[in-house]
């Protein structure tokens, strides 16, 4: 019956809000009251504390609920609703997804492609990212497990300054996979693209203002 009850009243709009109350949405006889510079004030009467938000020009805020009495603080709530809305989304911005990339190469490979897919490995690693790489066997290639062994070798030994080997080469059917992991993490990775993409931008800024200041004056 409560739980029918509960549910109809969460329907009719009547759910529990995240925000935390405030001001005169406060109901509590007395609260533990902290200041604007989180000095604690100690435990007042509502209506004392309500006071002391107008008199500052500032929100009461409930941030611990369940203590006994509420810990309320005073403090321009838009303001830190604003900041905390920022932060997330800083934060969001700076998250670290770990991606596999793959690469498949074959074990009679030609040397101008595997400097390319080389490449390609290399710039994985720089980005942060791991690399599965596969050597696919076809034929009577499948007797020959060792070449596939010491090409994996060599493109470990190739890029040992940018990534190392997570996952040793194994048989997998046809196929023969490695797996690399970079030295960088992922966030330091990102932060430092960032840094290269703004001294680009600055520096293109420069001689753009460089030329501009050469041109001469129309007579």
């Amino acid at each position: 019956m409560a739980a029918r009850q509960a549910a109809a009243w969460c329907y009719r709009g009547g759910s529990i809000s995240a925000e935390p109350r405030i001001n005169d949405r406060i109901r509590v006889p007395e609260v533990r009251l902290v200041g604007p510079s989180g000095e604690q004030v100690g435990i007042v009467p509502l209506a004392k504390a309500l006071e002391l938000a107008q008199e500052y020009d500032l929100d009461l805020v409930e941030v611990a609920a369940n203590a006994r009495p509420p810990v309320c603080k005073l403090m321009d709530y838009g303001k830190f609703k604003y900041e905390s809305a920022m932060k997330a989304r800083e934060a969001r911005k700076n998250q670290a997804h770990t991606v596999i990339k793959e690469m498949k190469l074959r074990p009679k490979i030609d040397p101008h492609d595997y400097d390319t897919k080389k490449g390609h490995v290399v710039r994985f690693l720089k980005q942060g990212d791991k690399v599965k790489i596969t050597i696919m066997f076809r034929g009577r290639e499948q007797s020959r497990p060792e070449l596939g062994y010491r090409l994996l070798q060599r493109l470990a030994e190739d890029v040992q300054d940018l990534g190392f080997v997570e996952s040793n080469p194994k048989q997998d059917g046809r196929n023969m996979i490695m797996v690399l992991g970079p030295h960088k993490k992922k966030t330091e990775a990102m932060a430092e693209a960032r840094e290269a993409q703004a001294a680009r931008k600055a520096e293109r800024t420069g001689a753009s203002s460089a030329d501009a200041a050469e041109e001469p004056a129309e007579a």
